[in-house]
């Protein structure tokens, strides 16, 4: 049976080839233009899961969409790190030399950005997604202009990529999560990440105290992101992943981080196949 997976984005987008690859079966995928719109999708019930990009290693942290997670009360039951490998493509036919434009999303221009200077003629232009670029282009079969996207989209629309692999960085490397509206129906054996939020009185030492209680427990930190909270100005939510081999520790630290912290809340148990 088919899961219905919520995508920020279209077919050819970032987020549908993590749901391709993270699933590894066929996916009947909505099709999301914003991180609210996705979020929808999932409570409402239209999708049985969603993929929501978290973090990125060149630009840091998608906030906003810690707020999200937190606010519908949704589970994190995995996650799926996706080499963002960017790809310059044209109308079939066309030459780089031919290219006037090129559309993208602000952040993919921002990635290749060595690559675009080179060619100072072309003028940048930014838009709300990379594989809607690619898209309008093979539909409206326009020339004298490139999107810069995945391998996928130029598959899935039938363009010419004249210049793979420009990102700036190699090993670009962009966090997802899987979101469900259940918390993960995993073994607890198979389970050795957690994502937790938390605040803290203001006191000296109350986040260091946390830490070490955390390390006692033999729980490794992968990830602390600060949240400012709304209500009351320069205080913070911690959002913290960490790492474990025994679930039994996790229990542990959660029993006593549930006392000493104030709006204590597991936002998801997962599997990190990377430390296996």
């Amino acid at each position: 049976m088919e899961k219905k997976i919520a995508i920020h984005g279209i077919k050819g987008s970032f987020h549908h080839q993590v749901a391709l690859e993270y699933f590894q079966e066929n996916v009947q995928v909505n099709e999301c233009l914003s991180f609210e719109t996705l979020v929808a999708s999932l409570i409402n019930n239209h999708s049985q899961l969603a993929v929501m990009a978290i973090e990125n290693s060149i630009v840091g942290a998608i906030i906003p969409n810690y707020a999200l997670i937190d606010k519908h009360d949704l589970h994190i039951i995995g996650e799926y790190y996706l080499d963002s490998i960017q790809n310059l493509m044209v109308l079939n036919g066309q030459q780089l030399n031919e290219i006037q434009e090129v559309h993208s999303h602000p952040m993919a221009l921002l990635q290749c950005m060595d690559f675009l200077k080179k060619h100072p003629h072309i003028k940048l232009v930014e838009d709300k997604d990379t594989a809607e670029t690619a898209r309008r282009i093979h539909q409206n079969k326009l020339k004298g202009i490139a999107a810069i996207a995945s391998k996928t989209a130029a598959q899935l629309y039938d363009l010419t990529i004249v210049a793979p692999e420009i990102q700036t960085i190699n090993n670009n490397m962009t966090r997802f999560f899987i979101l469900s509206t259940k918390s993960n129906s995993k073994a607890k054996e198979s389970i050795n990440k957690t994502s937790l939020k938390f605040e803290l009185d203001d006191t000296s030492g109350s986040l260091a105290t946390v830490l070490n209680v955390m390390t006692n427990c033999k729980l490794n930190f992968t990830k602390i992101q600060l949240m400012p909270i709304i209500i009351k100005p320069f205080w913070y939510s911690f959002f913290v992943d960490v790492v474990f081999k025994k679930y039994k520790h996790y229990e542990k630290a959660t029993q006593i981080l549930q006392i000493m912290t104030n709006h204590f809340k597991v936002l998801g148990e997962y599997e990190n196949k990377l430390i296996r």
